[in-house]
C-alpha cells in the first residue's frame, strides 16, 4: 500500500480543538477567557509570543484586520448560520447594522451596544473567528496592563506629535517604534482614542454558537444556492463552467470597462494625488517598467470605487456588464459569497484584454454555456457550494479554483500549480491531473516564478499551525499551504462517483470526466517572518500574480468550450 503522509495537525491543535468545540456545545455563552491556556499551548506560528507578557503587535493586527471595528465596544458574539437561526434564539439581526472586517468576509451584525452576529459558512469558520477572538482579546489585555502603567500625558504629548514622545511611549509598551507604527497606520484617526479605551477597561469577550448541526449548514449553503438560481434560472439547464476565484479580476479580462475608461481613471488618480501610483503610471507608458497596463487600471477602477463617490463607477460598471451578459448575483440571506453569471455567447470579442487577442473568439456565438464565477468561500465551505452547484446546476464542464496560499518554498508573487493535495479535513490525499502548468501562467507573469508540480495543503485554518506542523510539512516535500483546495475536492470526488468522499485514504482522481485546474499565488512566506503582499512598496503588486493566473483559467475554458462547440 502507498504510504501515506503523517498528519499534519499536531497534538496540541487537537486539544485546541476538542476544547474548543466541547465548550460550544453549551447553551449557554462561553468565556474566552477560558481557551486562552489552550491557544496559547499551540505554539501558533501566528502567535508566537502569547505566553509573553510584552504584545505581540504582529497577531493583534492580524486579528484587528479579521475583526468589525465595532469589537472593541463587544462584549458578546453570536455565531450563527442564517438570520432565521439568529431569530430562533431572539436575535433579530435583520435590523441591526451590518459590519464587515477589512481582510475578512464574513457578514456581521451590530446591534449598536455589546454583541456582534457573525453568519458562519462551515466549520472552518469557527477554526477561524474564534482564535481571532482569543489573540484580539490575549493582546488587548496586554496593553491594558501596561497602559495603566503609562501616564496619560505622555499618551496626550504623542498624540499631538511632541518630539520623543511616541519612541517614549512604545518603549512603555514594550514594542519596536515600527511595530507602534504599524498599529497607528491599521488603526488611523483613530489610534490614540483606541488607546485610550484599551487603558480604560480590559475587555473580557464570550461566545456561543447557535445551531450547531450539519443540516444548518446545508440550509444556508441551499439559501445562497436559491438566490443565485431565482437571479438565473438559465443555470439549471445550460451548461456551466464552475470557476471559484474572486469577483473583479474574471470580469475584468473580458469586459473591457477599466481600458475604455482609461483617462477617467487616470484623471481621477491625479485628483487624489497619489504620486506613487503616478510614477508607476508614468513608468509604465513610457516602458521604463515591465508592470502591465491593463493589470495597473483594474487597481485603479477598484481603488476609485472605494473613494467617496465611488458608487457612481461601481453603477457605471455594472449597466456596462449586463450589456456584455454578464450579471452579478449578490449574497443576501447567508454566508457573504458573491456570484457572477457569464454567458460566452454574449462576449463582445474586440473587448477582451490584449492579452487574449490571439484567442479565436468567433465560435462563441454558438456556445450555450454559462460560466459560475463565485468569490473563494472560507475552508469547508468550498465541499458544501460545490456539492450543491453540481446538484442542483446543468452539466459541469469543468472547475476551477483560483487562490491565495501560503509557500514555503517560493516567495510573494510566486505562482503554484499542484497535482497532490493533502486534506487535513477528510485525511485523504488526492491525487489528480492538474488542467494547468507553467507554460500556461509563466507568459502572463512579470514578476514571480510558476512552479508547478507541486505538492499542497489544505489546513484547518491560518491560526492551526506550528512549528511541528511546518517541519512535517515541509519535510514530506508539501510546499503548498492554504484553506480550500482538499474540501473542493472532496466534492470533486462526489461528483463522478457514486458515495461519498472517502476518509484518511489515498484518492486517484485521474480519468474524471471534465477538466480540473487549480492554481494557488503566493501570498505569504511563513518561514521567512509571515511577510505578506500587503508588505510591498505597491499595494497592487499581487495584481501581477491574481491576473496572470485568471488569464490561465479564462483561455482553458475559451479551449474547452472552442473544442466542445466546434
Amino acid at each position: 500500500m502507498e504510504r501515506k503522509v503523517p498528519s499534519t495537525v499536531s497534538d496540541e491543535i487537537e486539544l485546541y480543538l476538542r476544547t474548543l468545540y466541547s465548550l460550544l456545545r453549551s447553551t449557554a455563552e462561553v468565556q474566552i477567557r477560558t481557551l486562552e491556556e489552550v491557544h496559547a499551548g499551540t505554539h501558533s506560528l501566528l502567535h508566537p509570543h502569547a505566553r509573553d507578557s510584552f504584545p505581540d503587535t504582529s497577531a493583534l493586527i492580524y486579528s484587528l484586520l479579521r475583526l468589525p471595528e465595532c469589537i472593541d465596544n463587544v462584549q458578546s458574539v453570536i455565531l450563527g448560520q442564517t438570520a432565521s437561526v439568529f431569530g430562533q434564539y431572539g436575535y433579530a439581526v435583520e435590523s441591526w447594522q451590518e459590519v464587515s472586517a477589512r481582510a475578512r468576509r464574513r457578514r456581521c451584525f451590530y446591534n449598536g451596544r455589546d454583541t456582534l452576529a457573525c453568519t458562519i459558512a462551515s466549520r472552518s469558520d469557527i477554526d477561524d473567528v474564534v482564535p481571532c477572538l482569543t489573540a484580539y482579546q490575549m493582546e488587548w489585555n496586554k496593553l491594558h496592563f501596561l497602559l495603566r502603567k503609562v501616564p496619560a500625558e505622555l499618551v496626550e504629548q504623542a498624540a499631538m506629535g511632541s518630539e520623543g514622545a511616541f519612541e517614549t511611549l512604545a518603549e512603555r509598551l514594550e514594542m519596536p517604534v515600527d511595530d507602534l507604527e504599524r498599529l497607528q497606520l491599521v488603526w488611523g484617526g483613530d489610534f490614540y482614542q483606541r488607546l485610550e479605551c484599551i487603558r480604560d477597561r480590559e475587555t473580557s469577550l464570550r461566545v456561543r454558537l447557535l445551531g450547531g448541526a450539519l443540516s444548518e449548514y446545508w440550509r444556508a449553503t441551499r439559501a445562497w444556492w436559491d438566490n443565485i438560481e431565482d437571479a438565473c434560472p438559465e443555470l439549471v439547464r445550460r451548461p456551466v463552467y464552475f470557476v471559484s476565484s474572486n469577483p473583479h479580476s474574471l470580469v475584468n479580462l473580458i469586459s473591457g470597462f477599466a481600458l475604455q475608461k482609461q483617462d477617467d481613471l487616470i484623471e481621477s488618480l491625479r485628483q487624489q494625488g497619489d504620486e506613487l501610483l503616478l510614477t508607476e503610471w508614468d513608468e509604465i507608458k513610457a516602458r521604463s517598467v515591465p508592470s502591465n497596463r491593463g493589470n495597473f487600471l483594474y487597481y485603479i477602477l477598484k481603488k476609485v470605487q472605494q473613494q467617496p463617490g465611488g458608487q457612481v463607477w461601481l453603477d457605471e460598471q455594472l449597466a456596462y456588464e449586463q450589456r456584455m451578459g454578464i450579471q452579478r448575483i449578490p449574497s443576501v440571506h447567508s454566508f457573504d459569497i458573491e456570484a457572477q453569471v457569464i454567458d460566452l455567447a454574449r462576449l463582445d470579442p474586440g473587448q477582451l484584454d490584449p492579452r487574449l487577442s490571439d484567442c479565436d473568439c468567433d465560435y462563441l456565438r454558438r456556445s450555450n454555456a454559462l460560466v459560475l464565477n463565485i468569490d473563494y468561500p472560507l475552508g469547508l465551505a468550498a465541499y458544501d457550494i460545490l456539492t450543491k452547484v453540481v446538484e442542483q446546476a446543468g452539466p459541469v464542464l469543468g472547475v476551477y479554483v483560483l487562490g491565495k496560499a501560503a509557500t514555503l518554498n517560493g516567495v510573494r508573487g510566486d505562482v503554484m500549480i499542484p497535482n497532490v493535495v493533502q486534506d487535513e479535513h477528510s485525511q485523504n490525499t488526492y491525487l489528480f491531473q492538474n488542467a494547468f502548468s507553467a507554460a500556461d501562467v509563466a507568459p502572463y507573469l512579470v514578476y514571480g516564478t510558476v512552479l508547478d508540480n507541486q505538492k499542497a495543503v489544505s489546513v484547518l485554518g491560518t491560526f492551526l499551525q506550528n512549528a511541528h506542523v511546518m517541519d512535517v510539512i515541509y519535510r514530506e516535500g508539501y510546499t503548498d499551504i492554504e484553506m480550500e483546495a482538499g474540501p473542493y475536492l472532496s466534492g470533486v470526488f462526489e461528483m463522478f462517483r457514486p458515495e461519498r468522499h472517502p476518509v484518511n485514504e489515498i484518492v486517484n482522481l485521474y480519468n474524471i470526466p471534465f477538466d480540473l485546474g487549480i492554481l494557488h499565488y503566493a501570498s505569504d512566506t511563513p518561514l521567512s517572518k509571515g511577510k505578506n503582499l500587503g508588505a510591498g512598496t505597491l499595494s497592487y503588486f499581487g495584481m501581477d500574480s491574481t491576473y496572470a493566473t485568471t488569464l490561465a483559467v479564462l483561455r482553458r475554458i475559451l479551449a474547452c468550450e472552442k473544442q466542445r462547440v466546434g
